[in-house]
């Protein structure tokens, strides 16, 4: 072991999981694989291979008398009997999320759970094509998230029914997360939550008027930049709102271009009597992205970690493209040195790969106190969302003669949804019962624009700007609309026929209808395979998924519970040969397919332990997840432009444990060490026109089977201080199992100096500071150099492909961030 694997040892083994009190134990999940394609790899050449949360109010509480949360750790990590019994919850606060460098992805606090693997290409986590979450095993497409109770939709690049969380809220005003690792929760808005939900909870307007700055800065010339004002009561009635503004700025840290983003936020509250309440809340979200080139093993041995893109921000860059395209294409040309030892040069650096992507979401909801006993809820909310993903193809050129175009996948979102939930307290009951309704309109076309030619070393015209808006396109590639109805009602009962004991059943319906129309492939750039599919619609109805749980507290602190749960994928939707979607194929791909389509469906059991205490939390947690029907897109034939086909490859069986031992020898200090065991292994062979693959009995790709994660917080006085890291062990990087990513140690600290703490008496700082706190941290201590983010663009079938197949993204190297907040 060198150096740094052994202090990295040496930290893991002295530090925690942040507070983490008598948690941890989580329903568990499964495992399947979903592609998307990378603005900076060529969709032509096949993207796949093979909260402070705080329980609703006129919930009856499923937990039995005594405390759940730790007394040493009040911010971090807390069991939640919301919903259901809370075996299956945990809740991520505000002050861990806090914790994190300004303008972090709040889904980056997770990775301190047990079970969980979060992933990214940059330190703060908000890069829409590398984050990457998995939960047990279920990857983010499986991962059913809300904002407020309202649908983001699934989780993935290019999101064709929601958005991603960073984008529709403002990490300052996230004031917890709700996690449900189970496929249960049954009243939570989502068509994909085989893997569990994360219920993100945005912050309510304060009582008073004032206002919060944060500017934070960081390594490769960050910038986060928060403002947020709030009215405080306007009136006797205790009308409030806040707005806020936000703006985040960073280099890469390899290659060149920049990655921004801004987003306002405003949240009116009106409350009504005593106990209800209406309220809105509006996101605007404008995000720009230069993103990181799609690493190999092959580029990585004979490029290094540093490869990226050949955009510099200079004509220079341009014309090394133009060289290599001209190389690509057998007309002379050539490529920068080193690039004659790849296997496939062309493929290995494009000109340039970006996202650009606009949000507008909002809601109007009533949260109203019938009578002490019966509550009613009602959201009304709307979503339009519009993207460019580009990349610069070597290998289809533009009409003035240059050997490079501009691809440019536009799709777009226009979504509408009510959904409508009565919860009601009768003797040892608590029922509830609700319906969600939402039409979605999804566009997904591809279009092509022109780039300049190079004479004598000098660029003919102007470069398109990735970062830009995109006019007069010379061809459509294609296109495919989508416009799918769902309806889902869940009744739930939690029973509690003596004190220390809950019981719960609930079942969820689904239906769900997709008509896709408007197809349209471009046969010149395709090569006549035939039409996209077009005027076909599938319903999925699933009218019973039960929900089942037990919560037993017995002796003094001792619980012991059990969830099980089934739940149902519909079917994805994206442009052509982007996802495992049965629709993004060709007309004969799809007939093929039809009568063999069946909906992905998740079977989840799980048992757990847990016993806290003031000194000492500890839990043990085991799952069996069996998930059916699991769909994976199919290519066959040449690399660039093969073709490609979506089949039901069988399922996957998935058994794991989880445990975790939080010390809490000081009243501030917490010492927590967690370790998560996970065997999730194929129950089929796959086959394709290359022959029979042995993926049975193969651990599923992308996530490992172990992994070990610590972390040490304390408060002292003004000072809050932690040190956390994780291993993260072996992962398959191919369906075979025959290509591994060797495992990796990451740490992490931060330090905060509360010159002056909100919640203190005494006069303001300067006269009119309410609060002043200076923070500190440094993200990958030991400057690890690991793969980050997998299978982004889909997993090779084997070991054979596996070397110079483009999936894979690295994470960053260390990195110091600073922050200045000031409340007034």
């Amino acid at each position: 072991m060198n150096n740094r694997n052994l202090f990295s040892g040496l930290l893991l083994m002295t530090t925690v999981l942040s507070g983490m009190s008598s948690h941890q134990v989580h329903a568990a999940t499964s495992t399947t694989t979903t592609a998307t394609s990378h603005p900076g790899h060529s969709a032509a050449r096949g993207t796949t291979r093979a909260t402070g949360v705080h329980a609703t109010r006129g919930t009856a509480t499923a937990h039995p008398a005594g405390p759940v949360r730790s007394h040493a750790a009040p911010e971090a990590l807390s069991v939640s009997a919301h919903r259901t019994v809370h075996g299956a919850h945990l809740i991520v606060g505000k002050k861990l999320l806090e914790s994190a460098p300004p303008g972090t992805n709040p889904m980056a606090a997770l990775n301190t759970m047990p079970g969980v693997d979060f992933q990214s290409a940059d330190a703060q986590g908000v890069s829409t094509w590398s984050t990457q979450i998995f939960m047990h095993g279920f990857q983010q497409q499986e991962i059913g998230m809300t904002l407020d109770g309202i649908p983001l939709g699934e989780m993935t690049y290019r999101n064709y029914n929601g958005m991603n969380p960073v984008l529709a809220v403002s990490s300052e005003n996230v004031q917890g997360i709700d996690v449900s690792q189970s496929a249960g929760a049954e009243d939570v808005a989502a068509t994909n939550n085989l893997g569990g939900s994360l219920a993100y909870t945005t912050s309510d307007p304060s009582h008073k008027l004032g206002g919060t700055v944060n500017q934070g800065f960081g390594s490769f010339d960050t910038f986060h930049t928060y403002a947020r004002v709030d009215s405080g009561d306007l009136n006797s009635t205790g009308t409030r709102f806040y707005a806020s503004y936000m703006r985040n700025d960073q280099d890469k840290w390899k290659g060149y271009g920049e990655q921004f983003y801004q987003q306002v936020n405003a949240k009116l509250v009106q409350p009504i009597g005593q106990n209800s309440s209406i309220s809105a809340y509006f996101d605007w979200s404008d995000l720009h992205e230069m993103e990181y080139q799609d690493m190999s093993p092959d580029i990585l041995n004979h490029l290094g970690y540093n490869a990226d893109n050949y955009y510099n921000g200079k004509a220079s860059g341009y014309i090394r493209a133009y060289d290599a395209a001209l190389a690509a294409q057998g007309k002379g040309g050539g490529y920068p040195a080193g690039y004659g030892n790849l296997s496939d040069a062309s493929d290995a650096s494009y000109y340039e790969g970006a996202t650009n992507q606009d949000d507008i979401v909002g809601y109007l909801k009533a949260d109203l106190a019938l009578t002490d006993k019966v509550r009613w809820t009602t959201t009304a909310y709307g979503h339009g969302e519009s993207q460019q993903t580009t990349w610069t193809t070597p290998y289809s050129g533009s009409p003035n003669g240059s050997p490079l175009s501009e691809l440019v996948k536009q799709p777009s979102i226009r979504r509408f949804g009510v959904l409508s939930q009565v919860t009601y307290d009768v003797a040892h009951n608590h029922i509830s019962g609700g319906v969600w309704y939402e039409n979605n309109d999804y566009q997904s076309p591809m279009y092509q624009y022109a780039e300049p030619n190079v004479v004598n070393g000098v660029v003919q015209g102007n470069l398109v700007n990735p970062l830009g808006h995109f006019k007069d396109p010379f061809a459509e590639v294609f296109n495919q609309n989508y416009n799918t109805n769902t309806f889902t009602a869940f009744v739930q009962d939690t029973y509690r026929p003596i004190r220390n004991l809950a019981l719960h059943f609930g079942f969820k319906s689904l239906l769900n209808t997709t008509r896709v129309g408007d197809g349209y492939l471009n046969q010149d750039y395709y090569g006549n395979i035939g039409n996209i599919t077009s005027g076909v619609s599938q319903t999925i109805a699933k009218p019973f998924l039960p929900h089942i749980g037990v919560d037993w507290t017995f002796l003094k602190r001792h619980e012991l519970f059990i969830d099980i749960s089934e739940n149902v994928h519909t079917y994805a939707e994206s442009g052509f040969k982007l996802s495992n979607s049965p629709f993004a194929v060709t007309q004969t791909a799809y007939n093929d397919a039809r009568s063999t389509l069946r909906p992905e469906t998740a079977w989840t059991y799980a048992i757990g332990y847990r016993y806290h205490d003031r000194l000492l939390g500890a839990s043990v947690y085991a799952y069996r997840t069996n998930f059916n029907n699991r769909l994976q897109q199919i290519t066959s034939g040449p690399a660039v432009n093969p073709i490609s086909s979506v089949a039901n490859v069988g399922g996957v069986t998935m058994n794991g444990v989880d445990a975790a031992l939080t010390v809490t020898p000081l009243r501030n200090l917490a010492i927590t060490n967690s370790i998560s065991y996970n065997h999730a292994v194929y129950d089929d062979n796959i086959t394709d026109s290359n022959g029979t693959h042995p993926t049975k009995g193969q651990q599923v790709v992308n996530y490992p089977r172990f992994m070990y994660k610590a972390r040490l917080s304390y408060d002292w006085r003004s000072l809050s201080f932690y040190i956390d890291g994780n291993y993260v062990g072996q992962r398959n990087y191919d369906y075979e199992g025959e290509y591994r990513i060797p495992g990796y140690w990451l740490s992490n600290l931060g330090l905060q100096w509360h010159v002056k703490k909100t919640s203190d008496t005494g006069p303001r700082l300067g006269g009119f500071l309410r609060g002043l706190t200076l923070s500190f941290n440094l993200t990958n201590l030991t400057n690890t150099r690991y793969i980050a983010t997998m299978g982004e663009n889909g997993n090779p079938m084997n070991a054979a492909s596996a070397y110079t197949d483009q999936s894979m993204l690295l994470g960053t190297p260390r990195m110091a961030f600073g922050a200045i907040k000031a409340d007034f």
